[in-house]
This record gives structure tokens, sequence and C-alpha cells, in this order.
């Protein structure tokens, strides 16, 4: 098992970008007054609060009786309002789509697609896979001071060497271009394909071991989950969706301090489209999505091979029950829970899948303010990465600012009102 202070201190110094040293007290300074605070780190919220940012750094947070604004600092007044932290996907992809078509990586549509995600509040998204060059210039060059647009980590390509030899070449080329994980497959789709066998993902998890990189593993089965989990993965990037979860799994994940990331969005993807969503009625949805992508996701024809698809029938009456009970079972437990949607591919649509993702958890019997936290500060750790996450004096001012309050419904995240990363407002179009 990879050691997770030494994977943490990896990712940090691979991560999106250094912190800066902060400006001088009141230069660049700016103070959202008036809001309802929710942390991020799992604490009480505070109501007509302040933050106050320099440079894009928070440097004071707390109730405004108690939080004095420096004097020239520019006032934006939130009263009424309820900021949360900037969302973390911890899986998603980028870059590759357009419309409903694959292969169409370039650095116009990677910028797009996180300019896409930070619309919608998602500041920060760790692809895991897939990755090619035009990402990983752009996670070299981002500037944590004037970044307007999602934070991106990157993994590169999804691993599947057919040798140990290979394996140690695969880990090794990922590595030297300074990803910040490994991601590998550990899935037969259903019987479709041959699942990678253990000689080599435990190849690989060794290399990534050896090259401080965190390892990522695709899985399906408990029994995978386990097996490469002994193997040394770092981060179980999806459900277990044949099985319920057992005593050994959830004490193997708490022991090795292992997060887990459900992406109950990528089991309804399979299948929602048998018919018209629910969503796509939805005015959050309905604002930056393409109409010609829901027109023909509406086609009849379309829909009917969706129903009649056995693998989309599959993830709807068994995967997706499978995944939203065991989603309970290990929150319940105490399993550090990591928000990630499988965003990205065709028709699952970034940003907005990752606040029905929030919804799903809750529907499954986490709380919000549990939701909320496997959103922000807890994405944050499980990613390593400690100047992001909570609205905590250090960090960087990733800040979202809702209309209403999720923690009297989930929903209520999808009233995104203003977003901003390092101090600086996303532009709408």
């Amino acid at each position: 098992m990879h050691d997770n202070n030494s994977r943490k201190s990896t990712l940090l110094a691979l991560a999106i970008t250094c912190l800066s040293t902060p400006a001088i007290a009141g230069e660049g300074t700016v103070a959202f007054v008036g809001g309802r605070i929710i942390d991020g780190t799992g604490s009480a919220p505070v109501d007509n609060g302040v933050i106050i940012s320099t440079d894009g750094r928070i440097v004071a947070v707390g109730p405004a009786a108690s939080t004095p604004i420096p004097e020239g600092a520019r006032q934006i007044n939130v009263g009424g309002k309820t900021l949360i932290p900037g969302l973390i996907n911890t899986h998603g992809h980028v870059g590759g789509v357009l419309g409903l078509e694959s292969g169409h990586y370039n650095r116009g549509n990677v910028l797009r697609q996180l300019e896409l995600y930070a619309r919608y509040g998602i500041t920060t998204v760790n692809s895991l896979g897939d990755d090619e060059f035009e990402g990983f210039e752009i996670r070299n060059e981002q500037n944590p001071v004037y970044i307007n647009h999602s934070r991106l980590m990157v993994a590169g390509p999804v691993l599947a060497p057919a040798t140990t030899a290979e394996a140690v070449r695969a880990v090794n080329g990922v590595a030297d271009q300074s990803a910040n994980f490994i991601k590998i497959r550990v899935d037969d789709n259903l019987g479709r394909s041959a699942k990678m066998a253990p000689e080599i993902y435990q190849t690989i998890s060794d290399e990534a071991e050896k090259r401080g990189l965190p390892l990522a593993v695709h899985i399906y089965n408990l029994e995978d989950a386990k097996a490469t989990l002994a193997a040394g993965a770092d981060f179980i990037a999806h459900s277990v969706r044949d099985t319920a979860v057992d005593a050994e799994f959830i004490d193997g994940l708490k022991a090795a301090d292992v997060c887990y990331s459900p992406t109950l969005t990528r089991e309804l993807s399979t299948f929602v489209y048998e018919s018209e969503p629910a969503f796509f009625s939805d005015p959050f949805f309905l604002k930056d999505v393409d109409p010609a992508v829901v027109a023909t996701l509406r086609e009849p024809e379309r829909q009917q091979r969706m129903r009649d698809n056995p693998g989309a029938q599959h993830y709807k009456n068994i995967a997706l029950p499978n995944a939203m009970s065991n989603l309970k079972l290990l929150s319940d437990a105490g399993v550090k829970i990591a928000m990630g949607t499988d965003s990205g591919p065709a028709a699952r649509f970034q940003g907005y899948f990752e606040h029905l993702e929030m919804s799903m958890m809750v529907d499954a019997g986490m709380s919000p303010m549990q939701v909320l936290y496997s959103a922000t500060g807890g994405a944050a750790e499980c990613l390593g990465l400690n100047y992001l996450g909570t609205l905590e004096a250090g960090k960087w001012a990733d800040i979202v600012v809702l209309d209403a309050d999720p923690l009297a419904d989930i929903n209520n995240t999808k009233s995104v009102n203003q977003v901003w990363i390092a101090g600086n407002l996303v532009p709408t179009p």
C-alpha cells in the first residue's frame, strides 16, 4: 500500500500550481460581506459572515461583528446569499468530446470545457484519463493569481499494458510528464472485454509507488476493488456495483486512508436517455447546453435502442441501485467519500452532472453537509490539495455565491449567482 503522507506530498509537488506570497494587506483586497458561509470543513455555517481575500488568497473569515474589513477594500454585498468553496470534481474527463463526438482533443476544447465547468461552480477538475499534450500544457501554465477557469489535474492515458515490462515503461512514460495520477481499469465491461491481470496492475502499482504517483483504479466488482486496494490502489474511482460492500473492504479503505468516488451519474448516463430526462427542462442545465445535442438525445430511435440495450438495463436495474446502497454503507462507516462524476464523455454533461451527482448522493442517504464536504474540503484532502477546498485563511479564494442554502435542499447548489477562482470573477457568456 502506498504511504499516504508520501502520496499527498507528491500530489502537492505535482499539483495544479504552487502558492504565491500574499500581497501587502489592503492591496487588491476584496471583502464578501453579509452572506451565510459554509466553509467546507463540515463546521456549522456562519451567518452574516465576512470573507476577506487579498490578491486571490483568503486572509480572514468570520462573523461580521468580529471580522474587521480593511480600509480601502472592495466590498461585495452578498446579504441573503450562501457562500461555499469552489466545488471539486475528483473524477472527470476533459478535452476529448465535442457535442456527442469523441476525437476532438485540442487546446481550444480543453479550455472551453474548463470554462464550462467553472460557470457551473466546479472550480477544480481531476481529469482521470485520456489527457493529451495540450492538457498537460494547460495544467503547467495555470497561473494561480489570474486563473478564471476551472483548475485542471491530469493523468495522461488510461494505462492498458499487456506485459509487466510494458507496465513499467507505461508508468514511467506518464511519470516523466509529471502527471498528477496514474489511471487504470480493472473491469471486463460486463463480460465484453478482457480484464487486466493481477500481475499487471501489481506491477503498475509498484512502479507508481517508486515514482511517487498515486494510483486511481476503475473497478466494477467488489472482489476487484479489494484486490486492487491490496495491490496499492490510492483512489477507488467508481462505485462497487455488483454486490454489497463488506467489512473487509470497508476496513481496508479506512486502514489505507483511501478515498472512494461514487460516480453515480456515470451509471445514470447509461440508461437515462431511454426517455426524456427531467433535467432536460431544468433552466440550470439548459443555460449552457448545445440544443442540437438535446435534440439528438430526444430521437425516438435512439431512445428505443437504449431501452433495448441489455447493458443499459443492467446498469439501470442492478449497478445503480447497488452503487446507491453501497454509498450509504460506506459513508455511514466513515469511509472518505470524494464527489466525482466521470463527466466529460458524450452525454455526461460537464458542470451540470456534478450538481446532479450531489443530489443523487443525498438520495442515497448522505446529508447535504456530508455531500458538500465530499465536494469541497473532503475532495481537496483526497487529492492532496491543501490550498483549496475550504474557506479558511491561507486558501485560494475559490468561492461560489448561491442564491439559496444547499443545507436546506442540496438542489440549491444550482442557484449559482457568482463564481470566483483565486479572487477572479468567472465570466459569463
